[in-house]
């Protein structure tokens, strides 16, 4: 008998034990299921999208001066760095050999329109045949043209500028012997700048001509300027997915200079009254975004669709309300069955 009492009084006192533990552990899971996090209330601010891109100033126009044809270089016109107009003369070539020509195709021609008259007057007595008289008027011709001739090659020895422009660094001396494959200078309008940059493809459609963007250069602190799409390659460059565009400058600057590098600021959307939450809100999805919505202590999952957004919030179209609370900390933590305790609310 006393072994049996002994048995019994073992078992009463393992099956004590065991509701305690069951007492116990309820908090615990109890406590596991509670999450702390931060809270965030919608609302509504201005809010714009940004980014920044490379560019680069470049001349309205720039062309390098070279010659037509190949010769000695006889004149040299300009001075290094100087302002230049349209038609000014740089540079000249040898062509004195040109000039005899040109001075015996013009003596041949007074001759030969002489010879013309006097034919015509003797044609008028049957002294010559008509046909003399037409070949007289050919070789009249003739001389005309070859004359023609003679002076385009003496303006091809002349170079001159191609439009208003700064005349950049002599690249030859004087005497030397030029062809068409040496540069002489380098002629720019600066008195116009230009800005080409390159845009993500996914931005592309955002800049058409007549939008205003702005950009700044270094050396020129907590200055901002201006400049107005012009054109765009109308082509997605397929190896860096990009857009290339170029922007008229009509601001003038001593600090805007062909060649410096331009840090372009590109607004790619802006609302003034945008509904937001901060960034971290938001949770991504394989198929989507969506945020958790704090709900008398119960988390709501509500998927959402968002608008533009800078380095801090984000636009949300659809799924949420102004005044609504959304969790901005311990997301990973939180299951559909999670108690929640706001520590703070934004």
């Amino acid at each position: 008998m006393k072994g049996i009492y002994f048995i019994i009084g073992l078992i009463l006192v393992f099956s004590a034990c065991n509701e305690k533990e069951k007492k116990a552990a309820a908090p615990i899971r109890e406590r596991s299921r509670t999450v702390l996090a931060d809270g965030f209330i919608v609302k509504t601010i201005p809010l714009s999208e940004n980014i920044e891109v490379a560019g680069s100033l470049m001349p309205a126009e720039a062309t390098d001066i070279r010659p037509e044809i190949s010769g000695r270089l006889v004149g040299i016109n300009f001075h290094e760095g100087s302002f230049v107009k349209k038609g000014t003369l740089l540079a000249k070539l040898f062509d004195e050999d040109l000039q005899a020509q040109l001075k015996k195709l013009e003596v041949q021609l007074e001759i030969n329109q002489k010879t013309v008259e006097r034919y015509k007057e003797l044609l008028k007595i049957q002294g010559v045949s008509q046909q003399d008289v037409d070949l007289s008027e050919l070789q009249v011709n003739n001389n005309k043209a070859d004359i023609e001739l003679i002076k385009v090659a003496i303006t091809k020895t002349e170079i001159r500028a191609p439009f208003d422009g700064r005349i950049g660094l002599r690249k030859v001396s004087l005497g030397a012997y030029v062809s068409p494959n040496d540069v002489i200078a380098t002629i720019r309008e600066v008195d116009q700048l230009k800005l080409e940059f390159t845009v993500p493809e996914k931005y592309s459609v955002n800049f058409v001509p007549g939008k205003k963007i702005s950009f700044s250069i270094d050396g020129v602190h907590d200055k901002k300027f201006e400049a107005t799409v012009m054109a765009s390659e109308y082509f997605i460059d397929a190896n860096t997915r990009s857009l290339n565009l170029k922007a008229l400058i009509r601001e003038k600057h001593p600090s805007l200079i062909p060649g410096a590098f331009a840090k372009v600021a590109l607004e790619l959307g802006k609302d003034n009254n945008a509904v937001i939450i901060p960034t971290q809100a938001v949770i991504p999805l394989s198929r989507g975004k969506q945020v958790i919505v704090y709900n008398d202590g119960a988390p709501r999952f509500i998927e959402v669709k968002t608008g533009i957004r800078d380095s801090v919030y984000v636009q949300i179209m659809d799924g949420v309300h102004i005044g609504d609370t959304v969790l901005i900390s311990g997301l990973m933590a939180v299951k559909p069955d999670s108690r929640i305790e706001l520590s703070k609310i934004q």
